[in-house]
Formats: C-alpha cells, sequence, structure tokens
C-alpha cells in the first residue's frame, strides 16, 4: 500500500464514475421498452443478459420448500438470530404520530404513515446475499410496510440462490420474481402485467441497476445511489497491525473500485500495516479483485496528530470508520461524518455488515456528510396535522393576508378573509 504524509497529501475526495454515456443510452432503452412491453419485456431482458427462459416470474412455494432441503440448520439458525438482532435494533427508530394542542384550540401535530409497498433488489447470479435480504426488509417490516416485493436475477438454471430463498422465507417474504437489472428497476417503478409498482426501491446493484434506480427516483423513492464500498480504519501506535490489515481486506475483496484507508499517527503502524496487507493477500480467494482495490484506491496516510488524523477522516466521510485508539470514546463526538463507527479492536467491520444489529446499508463516496444509513424511518412519511379555531384564525388572519400579498398572492389573502367576511355577516343576523 502506498504511505502518505497526510500534511503532503493532495485532495482527499474520491472521483466516482457513475456511468459511461453508452450504459446511460443503455439502460434508457431498457426504461422505455419496459414501460411499453411489460412482462413481455421483462422475459426478453432475462433470456438476453441472464442466459434464462422464464414461463412464470414469480417464485413459487415449491421452490421455497425445495430450498430449505438444501440450507443446513445451522445456517438458518445463524439467519434467525441475525434477524432477532437486526429487529430489536430497528424497533428503536420507529417514530410515533404527536399531536400539541394550544389553549386557543388550535391543533398542530404530526402524522406518521408507512408506505404502502416497497421493492427490496437483491443481487444474484453467482453469488447469494441474504445479509441485503435482512438489512432491506426489516426495517420496512418494523416500519409497517404492508407489501414487500423482491426481485433477484437467476441462476443459470433459472431459480434463485436456496439461501436467499430460505432468508426471505424467514423473513415472510412471499412476492419474489427471478429477475434482476435494470429491468428489474423497471419493473418495480412502472409495474408490468405480473409485478405491481412499489413505492420505493432499495438494495444494492450493478453499475445498470444503479443508473435505473436514478432514473426512476421521482416516480418512486430509492434509498440511496451507493458507490463501491469503503473503509477507513483512525489508528494510533497502540492498534493491532494484523487486525488493521484484515479490515482493510475486508473491504478490498469487495470490488476492484473498493477503497480502503488507514489514517494512523503512528510510522511503525503504517509500515506494519502495509506489510501485512501484502502478507494477508497472498492467501485470499479473491485476491486478484482485493489487489487492484488495494493498488489503485487504497492508501495509508500518516498524521502528525490525532487532531489532524480525525479532520482527514471527517473530510473522507466512509462509508464505515473503525477507530482502533487510545480512550476512542473520547473523540467520539469529534468525528462528524461517518455511515457507521466501529469503537475498538474487537468490533471489526463485519460485525455490522451481517449480525450487530445496524444497518449496513450506508452512505459511500463521501456522502456521509449529509446522508445517513437506511432506517426504519425510510419506510414511512409524515404527514402534518393543522386545526385552526375561529379565535385562532380571527387572530392570525390580518397577518397571514398581508404576508400572502407580500408575495403577490392575492387569492390566498382572500382564501382567509372571506372567513372573516362569513364570520362579521351572522354576527350581524344575530336577533
Amino acid at each position: 500500500m502506498k504511505i502518505i504524509q497526510l500534511s503532503e497529501r493532495p485532495s482527499l475526495k474520491r472521483s466516482i464514475d457513475h456511468g459511461t454515456d453508452e450504459q446511460k443510452v443503455a439502460v434508457m432503452n431498457i426504461l422505455t421498452d419496459m414501460k411499453k412491453n411489460g412482462d413481455q419485456a421483462l422475459k426478453t431482458y432475462t433470456k438476453q443478459f441472464d442466459n434464462v427462459e422464464l414461463d412464470n416470474l414469480l417464485v413459487s412455494e415449491k421452490e421455497t420448500v425445495a430450498a430449505y432441503e438444501k440450507v443446513d440448520e445451522k445456517t438458518i439458525q445463524i439467519i434467525r438470530e441475525a434477524r432477532e438482532n437486526i429487529y430489536d435494533f430497528h424497533k428503536r427508530q420507529v417514530q410515533q404520530s404527536w399531536m400539541t394542542t394550544k389553549v386557543d384550540g388550535t391543533i398542530l401535530g404530526q402524522k406518521v404513515t408507512p408506505l404502502d409497498a416497497a421493492g427490496v433488489y437483491v443481487p444474484g447470479g453467482r453469488a447469494a446475499y441474504p445479509s441485503t435480504i435482512l438489512m432491506n426488509v426489516v426495517p420496512a417490516q418494523v416500519a409497517g410496510v404492508s407489501r414487500i416485493v423482491m426481485t433477484s436475477p437467476p441462476q443459470k438454471d433459472g431459480s434463485l440462490n436456496p439461501v436467499v430463498l430460505v432468508t426471505a422465507a424467514e423473513l415472510g417474504v412471499k412476492e419474489i420474481y427471478k429477475v434482476g437489472g435494470a429491468q428489474a428497476i423497471a419493473a418495480l417503478a412502472y409495474g408490468t402485467e405480473t409485478i405491481s409498482s412499489v413505492d420505493k426501491i432499495v438494495g444494492p446493484g450493478n453499475i445498470f441497476v444503479a443508473l435505473a434506480k436514478q432514473h426512476v427516483f421521482g416516480i418512486v423513492d430509492i434509498d440511496m445511489i451507493a458507490g463501491p464500498s469503503e473503509i477507513v480504519v483512525l489508528a494510533d501506535d497502540r492498534a493491532n497491525p494484523v487486525y488493521i490489515a484484515a479490515d482493510l481486506l475486508s473491504q478490498a475483496e469487495h470490488d476492484p473500485l473498493s477503497s480502503a484507508v488507514l489514517v494512523t499517527t503512528s510510522e511503525a503502524v503504517a509500515r506494519t500495516v502495509a506489510e501485512e496487507v501484502e502478507n494477508q493477500l497472498s492467501t485470499l480467494p479473491k485476491r486478484e479483485i482485493a489487489k487492484q482495490a488495494i493498488s489503485n484506491h487504497s492508501v495509508i496516510y500518516i498524521a502528525e496528530h490525532l487532531t489532524e488524523a480525525i479532520q482527514a477522516v471527517n473530510e473522507l466521510a466512509p462509508e464505515h470508520l473503525e477507530v482502533m485508539i487510545q480512550d476512542p470514546w473520547t473523540h467520539l463526538a469529534k468525528i462528524r461524518h461517518a455511515g457507521a463507527i466501529f469503537i475498538g479492536e474487537h468490533s471489526s467491520e463485519p460485525v455490522g455488515d451481517y449480525f450487530a444489529g445496524p444497518n449496513h446499508v450506508l452512505p459511500t463516496n463521501g456522502t456521509a456528510r449529509f446522508s445517513s444509513p437506511l432506517t426504519v424511518e425510510d419506510f414511512t412519511k409524515k404527514s402534518s396535522i393543522i386545526s385552526y379555531t375561529k379565535d385562532a384564525l380571527e387572530r392570525d388572519a390580518d397577518k397571514i393576508a398581508a404576508f400572502a400579498r407580500l408575495e403577490g398572492l392575492e387569492a390566498h389573502a382572500r382564501a382567509v378573509e372571506k372567513r372573516l367576511e362569513e364570520t362579521d355577516g351572522k354576527e350581524k343576523r344575530k336577533p
């Protein structure tokens, strides 16, 4: 890994390519075709991109039962325990509707309502991602979403990975479709003869999925446009280089574009970590992917002091931040920007990815400066409640009308004043 003095660094911001012109045109063509041709286009693209011909898009109950026969009981128990941890964390995020009453009888409040339907995209093909299902479905369920739809690209035999089906079944998801790519996003957004549209689409995917989500935003809501995975480790001279190297590689193996960064106040730790990364890299099954990420998108920064190191962390605003310094809780308030913060040497990033409970759908590419992990709140919407009494309106009417005329909106002003005229007329007609 490259080692750079933080004081000599260039800009810390990453530049991520959000698709070529050819990819954007391809996605637009798919979306247009999907709007026009629905199921037929969906089947055509599944044959073209996944080499699978499907008669039925919906996963049958028979397929789910068969999946349980292929997944061992230990795996099922791990999925169940992870589900409980994730549920326990997310249930604490639930917001309640509220009302407040003023002395004049005015009632103001906020009504919290779950979305009617959410679509969860789960990457598929050669790999299985049960954690994606857990992290996206559980908060939607806790929020009270009544219809949850899952889509995932089929394997070569036209089925979904058994672990994927078992995880969905353990969560009670019954509406599962064997489709992927931009065409699946289009189906969820626009609807087809078989798949009814949803209100929000969540879940990761390749560049075609990301571009499709970006385009349908506004027709439906989306979680975020996620970039390649990233990790930053903040360490001092007491941190364990073996742990640091292992955690950097845990993200590097995701994608050749993944970023793994160490910010440390110790030159000795920096050099030992660089050596340890090379040692551990040599035995990784996905070493070629990780090697590209380490060579092209990863770096070790040496800071003169902890204040400078924390400033760098805030500038990076990473998806995952591990804090391996003495008295980490003392410095936690100074860390302003990170999607998830892992404190202490035993809090390895995969603990949060799979099992602890907090959501692993996190902002990437510096967007932790202004955005948050996926939460229960993402699956709800809020309505304001306003109920004015006659006395309250009479008290505020002149100010409201004046404000409206300040903006040149005469009809707004009259809408309030008409009620005063009607009230005056009734008063005059009293015997």
